[in-house]
């Protein structure tokens, strides 16, 4: 019998029946880590949908790639949003950033 490790909820992918999304699993694989060490950082999946979800997207990378990528420009789109409405913000939150790397100096 087929079973299906993931599963499209909300227009995001998911692992079936979990709230870990496919996107979590996918940057964590392409930089790099381990079937067994993405299953550690996700305690909630077993090592079995790590392997489901990495099958299910080498074996639909464009579409999800192509998915991630669009996920990439909303979010980037929505930070620039932000900062145009609330510069005072970002302006407090650049200085604190300086300070500690001063601190750390």
């Amino acid at each position: 019998m087929a079973k299906e490790y993931v599963e499209k909820r909300n227009e995001g992918y998911y692992i079936a029946g979990s709230r870990v999304s496919l996107d979590s699993i996918v940057y964590e694989f392409l930089s790099g880590s381990s079937a067994e060490a993405i299953q550690q950082a996700y305690s909630t999946t077993t090592l079995e949908e790590v392997y489901g979800a990495i099958t299910f997207y080498l074996a639909n990378r464009s579409d999800i790639d192509e998915y991630l990528a669009q996920g990439e420009q909303d979010y980037e789109k929505m930070r620039l949003e932000a900062r145009d409405k609330n510069p005072l913000l970002y302006q407090k939150l650049e200085e604190a950033r300086r300070n500690a790397q001063l601190q750390k100096k």
